[in-house]
């Protein structure tokens, strides 16, 4: 091979690996804080740890191989543990989701978030993100300082989620412990274990197995660039509380949810949504009082439907699918507009 054939030759594979790099699917990560970014005093600590204490970029550094897959990009938006999460933190998020997924050259966002409350943020982005785009949160159930932290990888999968072009359409992801969940139907079930996200009802949306992503089905429901909800301009939400049924119940919360403010109550009913008849008493009159009442059930998994005739011809709602936390979410958002209990259980059947 001549001189000049090597040196032309060199030259082609040199602009390939440029081209190659430019088309990079841009990713940007969106860092709330949580156990990912948790830092302990020793490698066996599991609990006790603090929380967030991690900036994005050491996340980012910690995990070179994700520029392999995407251009990656970091901002932190919080630093602190989800059970500290806020309707502030929600909005902003959505907020800046909706600007960046409005720039042509961002393909896809990660947020990294604890899983106390993982759930709920996905499910209001879930309903707030105007974008076909792939939105992924993850999170991890070990501190980033642990034995086998399991954050790396889940941040990893995570990011190549967000890069993959199948992923366009799909809502908003949960990407750990290689399982694709989506926003909907997904729940925290264990306490501690890393296999804790599940989708007891409706199963995942796909799996991460040989690193590749393989989708099994598509969500069912209402959501992102099909969603009415609109949160561009919103500086708040409507409060919304939640009760727990339970024997020898009565109307205490109720009513202090009533004095504090509420403008809608989900009430974690036993079995499939029932309330206790000392606590029917006091939804009664929060109803009256134009609070709208949800039903959903504190067993963790089935649908809340239409119950005793009674607590419909009261008013009542039920929550369907969605469990007490996610149904909270969604009664936030349509009470933002409507207070029509019909209207509401519309949405409720909707999405």
């Amino acid at each position: 091979m001549s001189t000049f054939t090597k040196t032309l030759l060199a030259a082609a594979l040199g602009f390939s690996m440029i081209t190659a790099a430019q088309a990079l699917p841009s990713v940007k990560i969106l860092a709330t804080g949580g156990t990912i970014a948790g830092t302990a005093a020793s490698a066996t600590q599991m609990t006790g740890y603090k929380a967030g204490d991690l900036g994005i970029q050491v996340l980012i550094n910690a995990v070179p191989q994700m520029k392999d897959f995407a251009d990656v990009s970091g901002e932190q938006i919080v630093k602190i543990s989800s059970n500290n999460m806020t309707d502030s933190v929600l909005l902003k998020l959505a907020q800046r989701c909706n600007e960046l997924l409005a720039d042509p050259k961002v393909n896809g966002i990660v947020i990294t978030h604890g899983t106390d409350t993982l759930e709920e943020t996905a499910f209001f982005l879930n309903l707030t993100v105007k974008s076909k785009k792939p939105v992924v949160l993850v999170g991890a159930m070990r501190p980033a300082t642990a034995i086998s932290a399991d954050g790396p990888l889940n941040l990893l999968n995570a990011v190549k989620l967000a890069a993959d072009p199948q992923a366009v359409g799909k809502g908003v992801m949960i990407a750990m412990n290689d399982t694709i969940n989506g926003a909907r139907d997904t729940t925290k079930t264990n306490t501690t274990n890393v296999g804790t996200f599940r989708s007891p009802d409706a199963g995942p949306l796909g799996v991460i197995a040989a690193g590749k992503n393989i989708f099994l089905h598509e969500p069912a429901r209402r959501h992102t660039f099909e969603s009415q909800f609109d949160v561009s301009k919103l500086d708040a939400l409507p409060r919304v509380d939640i009760g727990y049924s339970h024997a020898n119940g009565d109307r205490v919360a109720i009513d202090a949810f009533v004095k504090a403010g509420a403008q809608g109550i989900v009430w974690a009913g036993t079995g499939n949504g029932s309330i206790h008849e000392n606590e029917e008493v006091g939804a009664v009159d929060a109803i009256k009082k134009g609070v709208v009442f949800v039903r959903s059930s504190r067993v963790g998994s089935g649908v809340t439907t239409l119950s005793l005739q009674r607590w419909a011809d009261e008013g009542m709602l039920q929550s369907g699918a969605l469990n007490p936390q996610k149904a909270r979410i969604l009664l936030q958002l349509a009470l933002t507009q409507t207070k029509d209990p019909a209207e509401i259980q519309k949405i409720f059947d909707e999405y």
